[in-house]
């Protein structure tokens, strides 16, 4: 289970964002998750709440927003979150698309004290 990499990474970002701001503690963190970003939020949660224990993260309230993948056509230049993983334009139907979002993990905000 990679997760339990992934939230290690994330609380050393977490820390050194909160060192860099002189907080002594984290009240909340928002993550951004893309469904093809390979993490399963649902393991996610539980390696944070391992983890977080004893760390400047201690009873911090962990928000997680799941973004649907995001394509842009490049033929008709249309953009379309998909409900399902089909690398298809859903206007023209071209194949030639691009995605926009939807592939990466983001720490996208904090709450300090």
């Amino acid at each position: 289970m990679h997760e339990y990499s992934v939230v290690q990474a994330l609380l050393k970002q977490i820390e050194d964002v909160a060192k860099e701001n002189d907080a002594s503690k984290v009240t909340k963190i928002v993550v951004k998750i893309g469904v093809m970003s390979g993490v399963e939020a649902h393991l996610l949660e539980i390696a944070f709440n391992t983890f977080k224990e004893k760390t400047i993260c201690d009873g911090a309230e962990f928000v997680m927003n799941i973004q649907p993948l995001t394509i842009e056509c490049q033929e008709c230049k249309s953009v379309s979150k998909l409900e399902k993983i089909h690398y298809c334009c859903q206007k023209c139907e071209s194949i030639n698309v691009r995605v926009v979002d939807g592939e990466d993990m983001f720490l996208m905000s904090l709450e300090m004290e």
